[in-house]
């Protein structure tokens, strides 16, 4: 028989605490080596869709596959599946080598052969001289280190991450974001992470499952959800964006978007078709120059200097658009007069939903 290119699979899955659904009826499939984000605000769903494949919570309905066998009504110590805590859970009063055996001595592997294991895959994550030390002896980025070795040491066939940067501070989670991504390229990994966090989805993700509110909203690349957002909740959700709420129409071959008494030529899908959307406009799309360049006029309310980038906040007849450039203004004062452009292409044209 044929082995199975699918790593996990969700078929019709829901799952209810009493009369609270906390997932509503999905399916889900996730490949072998496909690093899968799951992200969405709080109470979306994202993390008891974790639980689900871990384990750790049984579902109300629908069927669970992890490698192609049906894990249903298994329990957490039967799955060959892997969970990374947010706290990292270390046995404070093991060393680290002592944490990453704990799983392969409990399944009554020798010590022997467990610490090999073990140091071979603590040299692998570049920790394998911190072995002797205790967890509070260890830093933030050094913890979450040995916890992942302890959970890849087990050579799961899911590795779960469960918010695994939210501890550290933001230039050790940008290294720590890349080791993670790094480490499942080089070996194939199959993992499913969690985070609330926008732009760590984008850099560690194949492929983003969006949620809100117990549903499965959309699932794309980093790149077609940031760039071609389906939906006005996606693109608020995932980066930066103006959004406009307006009516999409058909003139002269020519797509318009129209709000507050002003038209906008644009490109949307070719199935779009006329009525109420949204329009979505990241901050890096829009260029400010002379009133007389600009798609819109508008008035400078404010800039700011964040050393990457200058950060302005323009009133137009849309509403107030944010305005992400390389360079500031010649005239910063607040109250000048500017003009607003972008290309019809740059406007991306969503449903409202």
């Amino acid at each position: 028989m044929a082995q199975s290119s699918t790593a996990v699979e969700f078929s019709q899955v829901a799952k209810r605490f009493g009369r609270v659904i906390a997932l509503h009826p999905l399916d889900l499939t996730i490949a072998k080596g496909e690093l899968v984000t799951l992200l969405g605000p709080s109470g979306c769903g994202k993390t008891t869709l974790l639980r689900l494949i871990a384990g750790l919570e049984l579902p109300s309905e629908g069927t669970i596959r992890i490698d192609g066998r049906n894990v249903t009504g298994t329990s957490a110590n039967q799955r060959d599946v892997s969970l990374v805590f947010q706290s990292y859970a270390l046995f404070p009063h093991m060393s680290s080598l002592e944490n990453v055996c704990y799983g392969l001595l409990a399944s009554g592997m020798k010590k022997a052969q467990a610490i090999e294991l073990a140091l071979a895959k603590m040299e692998l994550l570049g920790i394998a001289d911190l072995g002797a030390r205790l967890s509070s002896e260890l830093s933030g980025g050094q913890q979450q280190r040995v916890a992942v070795a302890r959970s890849l040491v087990l050579e799961p066939a899911v590795l779960m991450f469960d918010e695994p940067l939210s501890n550290l501070d933001a230039k050790l989670r940008r290294k720590v974001r890349q080791d993670i991504h790094d480490l499942q390229q080089n070996l194939n990994l199959t993992v499913v992470y969690v985070t609330h966090d926008q732009e760590e989805a984008l850099a560690v993700s194949d492929r983003i499952v969006v949620m809100e509110q117990g549903r499965i909203v959309t699932i794309g690349s980093p790149r077609e959800l940031y760039e071609s957002p389906a939906t006005r909740f996606v693109a608020d959700f995932i980066g930066d964006a103006n959004l406009i709420d307006g009516e999409l129409t058909s003139a002269s071959g020519q797509r318009v978007f129209r709000a507050e008494n002003v038209e906008v030529t644009v490109l949307p899908p070719a199935d779009m078709p006329d009525g109420p959307v949204a329009l979505a406009i990241r901050p890096h799309r829009i260029r400010l120059g002379a009133v007389a360049d600009g798609v819109l006029q508008g008035t400078l309310l404010r800039q700011a200097y964040l050393g990457s980038r200058i950060e302005s906040l323009v009133a137009t007849p849309l509403g107030e658009l944010l305005v992400f450039s390389d360079a500031l203004l010649a005239t910063p004062e607040p109250g000048a007069a500017v003009g607003v452009y972008f290309a019809p292409g740059d406007a991306r044209v969503t449903a409202r939903g």
